[in-house]
């Protein structure tokens, strides 16, 4: 106890004994902070929270005392009041990490995400070892729409704490989110740019459309400025789409044209293979092992995506002869791009159980060293030039780069081919604040954090190998890649470890939805509501299947409530209602829906309708106008290279089936 104290309870000491006689006098400080840690200790919050606001009375002016009242305020459920105790604390000593951490956490639980902010960013810079402050801070950031500085604290937490699922989880889908966010920004601001178009057709290569893809590559061939490795990227999907000869020719135009694009050997080398020619294979390999050890390490899997187990367990043999004599490093990369082949081969289960399919762990950090190259490459153009992507990176530090877009170009290019993701992402939001409507930084972002998504969420499954969020996860991740059958293999499993979660229960009727099984969807979505009779996304799917079952007016009240989706699908609820009030006689209120329903209008189908009902009501002008943006729309499609079944029909003015219902 300091001087003051003492002085203070001999003054409240005397006041009580000249005062009252006979009473006791008051405990010391002392004793009432051992009363309330003893309390603490035996889960007695009410009884710690007594003996600290007595010791308050002593000392009002400890801060300590204060930050534990509102901790013990904190467990006992008294919020209001915890707040108040951190409030004085942090108003006493600014310094102090428990007020401003549970401030923080405290004003994000009640929905004041802004004002959480200044606190838990204190909290980080008082205490740089806790793994809660940088997390608390991510999900405030998270709140107020910040994706990027929330996952730049997500990184912070698990880096700390390594085993922390829930904040490699968070990672994971702000990183998701971060995506979403520019890959809106690009198709607004430049959806006709090269970049976007090679997005695109990246996309559509992941649902398993090669034509569609290699249509749209070939149609940025001439573009410029362009990504990289277009010519490559233009091979791989026509070599997926089973033309070698095709993609052989793409390749060769690459090399010719740029030589330091390592996707073109990689493509070579798996034509070898496929043809047996093991030995051409491996020199092709060996090159591009030689060039860069990490841009191998982290593009491997193209080499092997869609290779059968039995060509695979051909080439495992292979590597393995000691004839063959492969350097150890090199060999292990091949088999972890083996291993992934294997795992994409099995059970999907065995993925999230972590199993290794009888290959030994492998150092991929190591693997991304470089082999020493020629002393005469000095500057990190000419690195680039000779596909030496980890030394130009390296090179091309972020203070050495900043305030010069061409540099964060290149640093971009190069650590992402070098798989240095926090790198990429780094560089285009360094370019994008210099150039905030580049085309560039946003390309660059997009692969960057698709990349750090699928590797925090892979690491989250990982730690929650079987548990039912870490299924609806992968279900959800399914279902975006219009894989519905595997999504709803995790949905259903999810549901047997959690019979009826919500989310569940959500994701396997819109699998469902996806897969145009349409009694399963609303047998689905049915039962989910008896649980959530108001969710909007459940009442849209019992709509959806209704109006696809011409079951207009029964759709009616399920239509209303869907009004509260998520905006991002508001124009598909109005597309629907246009359509049911359409064919119930309800003319001029579905001209209004499908007008609300306009620009979600990716088909043509939502303007066909238009004109359609215009014309119904002798309104020529606004036909022609709907009728002409249908064209537009179309038009647009195959310049990008998309070309659906389901688009209508233009020689007449018939209502496509289903077609307004295409999301």
């Amino acid at each position: 106890m300091n001087n003051r104290t003492k002085l203070l309870f001999l003054a409240l000491l005397a006041g009580s004994v000249f005062g009252f006689g006979q009473q006791q006098p008051a405990p010391p400080l002392e004793s009432l902070v051992a009363e309330a840690q003893q309390a603490q200790a035996v889960h007695d919050y009410v009884a710690a929270v007594k003996a600290y606001k007595q010791a308050i009375r002593i000392e009002p002016s400890m801060p300590e005392l204060w930050s534990n009242l509102g901790l013990m305020q904190q467990e006992a459920g008294d919020i209001a009041s915890a707040v108040l105790s951190f409030q004085k604390a942090n108003h006493l000593k600014p310094s102090l990490y428990v007020p401003n951490l549970f401030l923080g956490n405290d004003y994000l639980r009640t929905g004041k995400a802004q004002d959480a902010i200044p606190f838990l960013s204190r909290a980080t810079k008082i205490n740089r070892t806790d793994p809660q402050a940088p997390f608390a801070l991510g999900r405030a950031y998270y709140a107020v729409g910040k994706f990027n500085p929330a996952a730049h604290e997500f990184s912070r937490a698990v880096a700390l704490n390594p085993n922390l699922g829930d904040a490699w989880f968070a990672l994971g889908i702000a990183r998701l989110n971060q995506v979403e966010v520019d890959a809106r920004k690009i198709s607004v601001e430049a959806k006709e740019s090269p970049f976007a178009g090679a997005l695109f057709a990246e996309s559509l290569e992941k649902q398993g459309r090669f034509n569609e893809a290699a249509t749209l590559y070939r149609s940025l061939l001439d573009s410029h400025p362009q990504p990289p490795c277009l010519h490559s990227a233009l091979g791989v999907a026509i070599l997926r789409h089973r033309d070698p000869e095709g993609a052989s020719v793409e390749f060769a135009a690459e090399r010719a044209a740029h030589p330091e694009c390592g996707l073109a050997l990689l493509g070579e080398a798996r034509i070898a293979i496929d043809r047996g020619y093991n030995q051409q294979a491996l020199k092709l390999l060996q090159e591009l092992w030689e060039r860069d050890h990490g841009f191998f390490t982290n593009n491997a899997a193209i080499l092997m995506d869609g290779l059968s187990r039995e060509a695979a367990s051909v080439v495992a043999v292979w590597i393995s002869q000691p004839e063959n004599m492969i350097p150890a490093d090199f060999r292990n990369a091949l088999r972890v791009a083996l291993n992934r082949n294997e795992q994409e081969l099995g059970d999907r289960s065995d993925k999230l159980d972590g199993k290794s399919n009888n290959v030994g762990p492998v150092d991929t950090d190591a693997l991304a060293t470089n082999t020493p190259v020629s002393a005469t490459l000095r500057t990190a153009e000419e690195y680039y030039a000779a596909g030496n992507f980890q030394r130009c990176t390296n090179r091309l530090d972020r203070a050495a780069a900043d305030g010069h877009a061409d540099k964060l170009r290149l640093l971009a290019a190069c650590s992402f081919f070098a798989g240095e993701n926090e790198r990429t992402d780094s560089a285009a939001t360094a370019l994008e604040a210099m150039q905030p409507h580049s085309q560039e930084a946003l390309y660059w972002s997009i692969q960057a954090n698709e990349r750090l998504a699928v590797q925090a969420l892979a690491r989250f499954q990982q730690l929650e190998s079987n548990s039912t969020r870490s299924h609806i996860l992968l279900g959800d991740i399914y279902h975006q890649l219009e894989r519905e059958d595997d999504a709803q293999v995790e949905f259903q499993k999810a549901l047997a470890l959690e019979p009826g979660n919500p989310a569940a229960m959500l994701g396997s009727a819109t699998a469902y939805l996806s897969n145009n099984n349409m009694d399963k969807a609303m047998e689905t979505a049915r039962t989910a509501l008896e649980r959530s009779p108001q969710d909007p996304e459940l009442n849209m799917i019992v709509a959806e299947t209704m109006v696809a079952n011409n079951w207009f007016a029964e759709a009616d009240p399920y239509l209303l409530k869907s009004l509260n989706v998520k905006p991002q699908l508001l124009g598909h609820v109005h597309a629907l209602m246009g359509k049911a009030y359409s064919e119930t006689g309800r003319t001029k209120e579905a001209i209004e829906q499908l007008k609300m329903a306009e620009s979600s209008d990716e088909t043509g189908s939502i303007h066909y309708l238009l004109a359609q009902l215009y014309r119904k009501i002798g309104d020529t002008k606004n036909a022609a106008v709907a009728f002409d943006q249908v064209k537009t729309i179309k038009q647009q499609r195959r310049d990008r290279g998309v070309k659906r079944v389901e688009d209508p029909d233009l020689s007449s003015l018939q209502s496509p089936p289903g077609e307004v219902f295409t999301r």
